[in-house]
C-alpha cells in the first residue's frame, strides 16, 4: 500500500513538473504560420547573433562566478573553522546577508563602486561577476558548510600537517576531496542562479541570456520559449550530474575519508 501511494505521488508530481516543459517544447516547435512542426526557433539559438552572444556571456559569467566564489569561500570557511571559530557567526551573517537585500538596492548601492570597476576593466558584461559572487554566497555557503560539518576537519588537517604538508597541500589534497560533493553543489547552484538572473543585469544595462530572452519575447515568442526551455534543461542536467556524482562517491570504494 505504501509503495502504491508513493508511486502515485511520483506520477502526480512528475506530471505537474513535466507538463509545463512539454507545453514549452510544443510551442517552440509549432509552425504558427503554416502548421506542422519546425525547429527554426531552436536553430535561432545559434543563428541569432544577439542571442548567441548573450548565451556565451552568461556561460562565461557562470564560470567566472563559480571560480571566484570557490577561491574566496572555501579557504575562508576552512580557516575560520580551524583558526577562528568565534568568527563563524560573523562569516555566516555576511554570506547570508544578500538574501535580505533586494536586487534594486544592490544595484544602486554598487553604482559608485562600479564606476571604478568599469574605469579599470571596461564596460564588459563580464564585470557582473563581482555582483554575482555576492549574489550566490548564501546558496554556496550552505552547501559548503554542510559538507564541512560532515567531516572531522580538525583531525584531517592536523594529520596532514604532522606529515609535513603545507596549508595549500592540506586544503587541495586532503580537505577538498572530502568536501567535493558540497563544492559541486555550491558550483551547480551558483551556475543555475547566474543563468537565471535577470533583474541586476537588466538594471545595469547588460544583455545577458535572461535579458535577451525578454527582449526577443516581444517579437519572437517561440525563440524566447526555446531559449528558456534550454536553460531549464541545462539546469536539470546539472542537478542530475550532481546526483549521480555524489551517489557514486558515497557508494564507491573507500568513500568517506581521503588521505
Amino acid at each position: 500500500m505504501t509503495k502504491l501511494v508513493r508511486g502515485t505521488l511520483w506520477v502526480i508530481f512528475g506530471l505537474f513538473f513535466l507538463f509545463p516543459l512539454y507545453a514549452m517544447a510544443d510551442f517552440s516547435t509549432r509552425n504558427l504560420m503554416a502548421g506542422g512542426r519546425t525547429w527554426q526557433a531552436w536553430a535561432n539559438l545559434v543563428s541569432n547573433e544577439a542571442l548567441y552572444q548573450s548565451i556565451i556571456v552568461s556561460l562565461l559569467l557562470a564560470v567566472f562566478t563559480v571560480a571566484a566564489m570557490l577561491v574566496l569561500l572555501v579557504p575562508t570557511m576552512i580557516w575560520v573553522r580551524l583558526r577562528a571559530p568565534f568568527m563563524g557567526r560573523v562569516v555566516e551573517f555576511l554570506c547570508l546577508l544578500p538574501l535580505t537585500i533586494p536586487a534594486l538596492v544592490i544595484v544602486v548601492g554598487l553604482r559608485n563602486v562600479y564606476l571604478w570597476v568599469t574605469y579599470f576593466l571596461g564596460e564588459s558584461a563580464l564585470t557582473l561577476t563581482f555582483v554575482y559572487v555576492i549574489l550566490v554566497l548564501p546558496f554556496a555557503y550552505r552547501a559548503i558548510d554542510a559538507a564541512l560539518s560532515s567531516i572531522d576537519l580538525q583531525t584531517l588537517s592536523e594529520a596532514a600537517r604532522s606529515l609535513g604538508a603545507g596549508w595549500l597541500t592540506t586544503i587541495t589534497r586532503v580537505v577538498v576531496p572530502n568536501i567535493w560533493s558540497g563544492i559541486l553543489s555550491a558550483a551547480f547552484i551558483s551556475i543555475a542562479v547566474v543563468l537565471g538572473e535577470y533583474t541586476i543585469a537588466s538594471l545595469s544595462g547588460y544583455e545577458t541570456l535572461q535579458v535577451q530572452i525578454v527582449l526577443i519575447g516581444k517579437s519572437d515568442g517561440p525563440t524566447s520559449v526555446a531559449a528558456s526551455l534550454a536553460t531549464l534543461l541545462f539546469g536539470f542536467a546539472l542537478l542530475l550530474i550532481l546526483s549521480l556524482v555524489t551517489r557514486g562517491r558515497r557508494r564507491g570504494p573507500g568513500a568517506g575519508v581521503t588521505t
